[in-house]
């Protein structure tokens, strides 16, 4: 039987992050991969030190916010900048029990429009330098796909 934790978005925002000095403190390099399927990537394909091709290296620190990384991501792919299209953030991290990655989705943003997680960091959904973040891209002309992330209620 598989537990699975109680931590709800509320309690994750509320643990005080410290506040970063970009100034004084080394950028991390953040290995981002997207699709503009609008799904993300399968776990197995960063099995056996493997990745999907369309990596995007960002340098950026453990505050930026999700709406910070989709401006980046904009400005490399120039089709996502339209009005609505929808960006779904996961983190994908190597299973610490087996040689398995996981997918955690962590947020959604909306391009052109303010949002829940617009002001999500990395740092509050415990990401970890050398985990991966993957990006699933939607065009505004195909409805989002369903969005299966447990709720709290």
């Amino acid at each position: 039987m598989a537990l699975e934790s109680r931590i709800t978005q509320e309690e994750i925002k509320k643990e005080p992050e410290k506040p970063i000095d970009r100034e004084k403190t080394c950028p991390l390099l953040l290995r981002v991969f997207t699709t503009n399927s609008g799904r993300h990537h399968r776990a197995d394909e960063f099995a056996r030190g493997n990745v999907p091709s369309s990596e995007l290296q960002i340098y950026t620190w453990m505050d930026a916010t999700l709406k910070e990384l989709t401006s980046l991501v904009k400005e490399v792919y120039p089709e996502a900048r339209k009005k609505g299209t929808h960006f779904s953030f996961a983190i994908v991290f190597p299973d610490p029990r087996g040689k398995v990655y996981r997918l955690k989705d962590i947020g959604n943003t909306v391009s052109g429009r303010k949002g829940a997680d617009d002001s999500m960091t990395l740092q509050s959904q415990r990401f970890q330098i050398g985990d991966y973040l993957d990006i699933a891209i939607t065009p505004p002309n195909r409805a989002p796909p369903l969005n299966t992330r447990m709720r709290p209620f």
